[in-house]
């Protein structure tokens, strides 16, 4: 029961942490275009 104390708060933590690292990705357009790069490596905009 003792290693509650520790692992509880710890997981706690570690998902806050993640869920804000996920939202600051939101928040400064890390997901805006995802279909963009894969099309942009296949097609060469040079004529």
């Amino acid at each position: 029961m003792d290693s509650l104390l520790i692992l509880v708060p710890a997981a706690l933590t570690l998902g806050l942490l993640a869920l804000a690292t996920f939202l600051w990705a939101l928040a400064h357009g890390q997901f805006d275009d995802p279909e963009g790069s894969a099309e942009r490596i296949l097609f060469d905009d040079e004529e």
